[in-house]
C-alpha cells in the first residue's frame, strides 16, 4: 500500500545514515603538525586518528570510576534528589533546561 515515492525515500535515507561525512577542521601549523607526527607514529591516516582520539574522549568523559560512583551511591541527600527528580519528570512536572 505504500507508493514507489515512499520506498525510494527510505532507502535514500537508509544509504544516507551509511556515508561517511566530511568535515572542516581548522588547525595552526603547530597543532596540525603535532597531530600529523602522531598519526604517523601510530600508522594511521591523520583523520582516523583524530576520529579515534574523539572517541577516547567521549569515552572517558562518560564514565565515573569506582571511587566516584561509591561517593554517588553513598550520597543519601543526593539519591533522594535524584528519585524525587525522576518523579517529577515522570509526571511532567517542571522544566527540562
Amino acid at each position: 500500500m505504500y507508493s514507489n515515492v515512499f520506498y525510494r525515500h527510505r532507502n535514500a535515507c537508509e544509504k544516507e545514515k551509511d556515508m561517511t561525512k566530511t568535515i572542516t577542521l581548522r588547525l595552526n601549523e603547530e597543532r596540525y603538525l603535532r597531530f600529523r607526527q602522531l598519526a604517523e607514529e601510530d600508522n594511521r591516516p591523520l583523520s582516523n586518528f583524530i576520529e579515534t582520539a574523539v572517541l577516547r574522549y567521549i569515552e572517558d568523559q562518560g564514565y565515573v570510576d569506582e571511587f566516584e560512583m561509591s561517593e554517588i551511591r553513598e550520597n543519601i541527600e543526593l539519591n533522594e534528589s535524584l528519585i524525587r527528580g525522576m518523579r517529577d519528570a515522570e509526571t511532567g512536572k517542571g522544566k527540562f533546561v
